[in-house]
């Protein structure tokens, strides 16, 4: 079985957080789960996560996923890959994969194509490159005629091969049965005193081991991030990546200020995508829709035709033709039907809308189901908390519920049920009735003479009655 190994140990000093490197985050991700993703995409699952600085926090982040293993000193990448030696000697009989964790743009494409050429050519170690027209601070890679003869720092680089342009990615396949005893041959006799796993490939091709390089036709596989610089950098080249791919699939943008998208969101043709909108996870969007401005939508499935203006919409689903906003909150579990209209100021939650219901403004809706053709008053309010547990309001199609209403779980309003402006529902109210309740208006005159006599004087009262 073929494994990989994720350098993922780094403190990232000049990151100034106390949390590791490839913990931080390109479009809502960390770089570790970049890195994850494309192994996953190139089959090799069976991962082992080199956890050092704050090794917890990796721990937290993968919740069991993959084997870590930790690196208590910092000595080195050759030293950060014999901690996983316990993990490669489950099975010996493929090869290894070693990755760093904070070079998010990996690929799955780059992963399998190496892996083949490696297998083919029977290399104890592939070095996986690219070429860069600026090559500057990268080991440069010295080939043969037969594979190549090594890596050289661009410190310890002649003039003749610092004009090379193919430079070390820092990822490697290598046969796991030669890593292991590899690593056991390298020594950390050097000015850092640490282990370098760019020591194995010397020693391979001195055992008269093959091994080889496969060029990338992704040169972004070499880009990382020492600083928080080099992370809106990250993030910056990222976003515009995933905004090209939307357009080229026919999504508009009229202008890319503050547009998010995170890598995973699908967006259907004819979708326009306005300034200040930012999606999330593993968000679907139908065509022809109108996504923004100042919208965020995290794990929501659209239908066709949905118009969201300042809307802010989790884990809920929205079926085609329906407006919602300005200044609306979906919290998760909401589902609104076809042809639904959501106003401004309205807050919904772990609830079901009917198919062309409108809730035009200032509403609170939770824990409710509502029917199809209803009218949701301007202050109504789903009464679901008792403060010790949520209840239930179902409302009926057709029903008509006036301004101010509440209604106090659990409840059930029938067909075509109307309450008055100001009632408060306590209990079902059968189909086509009508609930009110608002008490007996009392009138006590000259109040504010009396209130306002104590206040301001009797003067001032005199003179406004004339």
């Amino acid at each position: 079985m073929n494994k990989a190994i994720i350098l993922a140990g780094g403190q990232g000093k000049r990151m100034k957080a106390d949390m590791p490197k490839p913990l931080f985050k390109v479009l809502g991700e960390p770089m570790l789960e970049w890195v994850i993703s494309a192994c996953e995409g190139a089959g090799v699952s069976d991962i082992c996560v080199i956890k050092g600085f704050m090794g917890e926090m990796i721990d937290e982040y993968l919740a069991g996923r993959y084997t870590t293993a930790l690196q208590a000193e910092r000595l080195g990448t050759g030293h950060a890959v014999m901690q996983a030696i316990p993990f490669m000697k489950e099975d010996e009989t493929g090869n290894t994969l070693v990755l760093c964790g904070d070079a998010p743009f990996i690929d799955a494409e780059t992963i399998k194509a190496s892996l083949e050429m490696h297998e083919k050519q029977n290399n104890a170690v592939t070095v996986i490159t690219a070429e860069l027209d600026q090559p500057k601070g990268y080991g440069r890679i010295i080939r043969t005629k037969d594979g190549i003869s090594g890596i050289v720092e661009e410190k310890d680089a002649s003039a003749e091969q610092r004009e090379i342009k193919e430079v070390n990615s820092g990822a490697y396949w290598f046969k796991t049965s030669d890593l292991i005893s590899l690593l056991g041959k390298i020594t950390c006799d050097n000015a850092q005193k640490e282990y370098y796993l760019t020591d194995t490939i010397f020693l391979a091709i001195k055992e008269g081991k093959n091994a080889g390089a496969y060029k990338s036709e992704n040169a972004d596989i070499i880009k990382g991030a020492n600083d928080r610089k080099d992370l809106l950098a990250l993030n910056d080249y990222a976003r515009m990546e995933v905004i090209g791919k939307h357009l080229a699939n026919g999504v508009e943008f009229i202008c890319t200020d503050g547009v998010v998208i995170d890598r995973h969101v699908e967006i259907g043709a004819g979708t326009q995508i306005l300034p200040g909108t930012i999606i999330r996870k593993k968000t679907v969007i139908g065509k022809n829709c109108k996504i923004g401005p100042n919208t965020v939508v995290e794990n929501c499935t659209l239908g066709d035709n949905v118009n969201l203006h300042a809307v802010q919409a989790f884990e809920s689903v929205i079926e085609e033709g329906v407006a919602i906003g300005p200044y609306v909150h979906l919290r998760p579990n909401t589902k609104i039907c076809s042809g639904a209209k959501i106003g401004d100021f309205v807050e919904i939650k772990n609830s079901t809308v009917g198919e062309k219901t409108a809730i035009a403004h200032l509403a609170y809706i939770g824990d409710a189901d509502i029917g199809k053709r209803a009218n949701i008053g301007c202050g109504t309010v789903t009464v679901n908390y008792d403060g010790i547990e949520k209840s239930r309001c179902v409302i009926g199609d057709h029903c008509f519920i006036g301004c101010n209403t509440n209604l106090i779980a659990p409840l059930k309003l029938g067909k075509a049920v109307y309450t008055a402006a100001g009632t408060t529902v306590t209990r079902d109210v059968p189909d086509y009735a009508l609930a009110i309740d608002r008490g007996v208006m009392k009138i006590n005159e000259g109040y504010t003479l009396r209130k306002l006599k104590s206040q301001i004087g009797h003067s001032h009262i005199s003179k406004d009655k004339k």
